[in-house]
């Protein structure tokens, strides 16, 4: 077995420059089992970042782990444009579990892809070009999500069509950022198809607008026939202690895009649209892999254990409580913390030193808990873990976070 530094000797030969990791020292992962990932020596670590919020029912989880080996047994793949049970099956179940009225979905492969065909859509019922985003949001890594992404660290692409996104600020004071909409589209929205938004921003910082933002905004996105278009690829399937973030914030939009953990590491995206604006995605295109009968088997697993587990009611539980002991922290090192948000099971800590950061990572690591950074300066202490956690390993958590924030003073 390789060890962690020939791995990375390997990346730097064979992988693109741009192909990060986390840590001075990381570790070889090499099993996941539940809320626990082990390295290439044995030491477990409890994974409280999930793979980015992928794995919202554990990793391999024999439930839906001997469910999708059965199907990769039976038959592994044929295109969608073939008939099979499995990608109706699940598009059956989720037109069940969607916000209002939307109920019919393209399936592709990964987040960035979801999104791109969720503009495209926009594109095609409104006949317009323009979009229009908010500071703060990632949305992918295609040519198209990129020009909508909010984070400059992210918008790689040297030539992307500036000229058509316009950007409102972020969600930390609601009023101003709504107001910068309103200015927007007063200017432009005869050019914009549509908005697209994360309910909250998890890159961006884990930004969370206030519960009547979203009824707000879509009241000032209808007088200017410009669509809503919700990336639920972070905040979907019980993250925030709802299926979708749609119902906490109780607005329906136009089109909803969701990945990740409805495929719980099996690769997955989806975008979904109210009737009327499904219906303007008329000319022929396909996904070779979107609708794949181990992808989509996969996806009807974890929205049975899910459901069978209650952990929509548990995240929302948990993510209280996880909140609760947070702010305990933020209250007792004021000095060294700037803020504490979350929702659900989706938690961030601003730290006044971005580079306290990357040193709060490593020493977590050290002691056997992952969790995740991000921000727009990267000073966001991360928190997603899985759905399946329980309030001990929230007082772990908390407990090595504790120590280790007294030793940075």
């Amino acid at each position: 077995m390789l060890t962690a530094d020939e791995i990375i000797q390997k990346k730097k030969q064979y992988f693109y420059p741009n192909t990060m990791h986390f840590y001075s020292n990381p570790p070889h992962l090499v099993r996941g089992e539940g809320k626990y990932l082990f390295d290439d020596k044995g030491k477990s670590y409890l994974d409280f970042f999930a793979g980015v919020t992928v794995v919202n029912c554990g990793h391999c989880n024999p439930e839906i782990t001997e469910r999708v080996s059965e199907q990769v047994k039976r038959l592994q793949h044929t295109s969608i444009i073939y008939l099979t049970e499995p990608m109706v099956e699940l598009a059956e179940r989720l037109a069940g579990i969607l916000p209002g009225d939307i109920h019919q979905v393209f399936f592709c492969n990964s987040g960035s892809e979801a999104n791109d065909g969720a503009l495209q859509l926009a594109r095609m019922k409104t006949g317009k070009k323009g979009f229009l985003s908010f500071k703060g949001g990632l949305h992918g890594r295609t040519t198209l999500t990129l020009a909508v992404t909010g984070i400059p660290m992210w918008r790689i692409d040297p030539f992307l069509d500036d000229e058509s996104v316009w950007f409102a600020e972020g969600y930390s004071n609601a009023d101003e950022s709504l107001k910068s909409v309103e200015d927007i589209l007063e200017r432009h929205g005869n050019e914009i198809a549509a908005c697209i938004a994360e309910p909250v921003q998890g890159n961006g910082g884990i930004n969370i607008p206030p519960p009547d933002f979203f009824i707000r905004l879509k009241r000032l996105l209808e007088k200017h026939n410009v669509l809503l278009i919700f990336d639920e690829i972070q905040t979907g399937f019980g993250r925030l202690g709802y299926m979708f973030a749609s119902e906490y914030f109780n607005v329906v939009p136009d089109i909803i895009s969701f990945a990740k953990a409805l495929g719980n590491g099996t690769p997955m995206g989806a975008f979904a649209a109210r009737p009327d604006t499904a219906a303007a995605l008329n000319r022929p295109s396909s996904s070779t892999l979107g609708g794949n009968p181990v992808s989509m088997t996969a996806g009807l697993a974890v929205l049975d254990f899910i459901e069978k587990n209650d952990l929509c009611a548990k995240s929302k539980e948990l993510g209280a409580y996880f909140l609760e002991q947070l702010r305990i922290l933020e209250k007792d090192h004021k000095d060294i913390i700037a803020g504490v948000r979350g929702l659900g099971l989706m938690a961030g800590v601003s730290m006044k030193n971005p580079a306290h950061v990357d040193v709060i990572l490593e020493k977590m690591k050290d002691n056997g808990i992952i969790i995740g950074k991000n921000g727009m300066n990267r000073e966001v202490l991360a928190f997603q873990p899985p759905l399946i956690i329980d309030k001990n390993d929230i007082n772990l958590v908390c407990s090595e976070l504790r120590g280790i924030l007294s030793s940075l003073k």
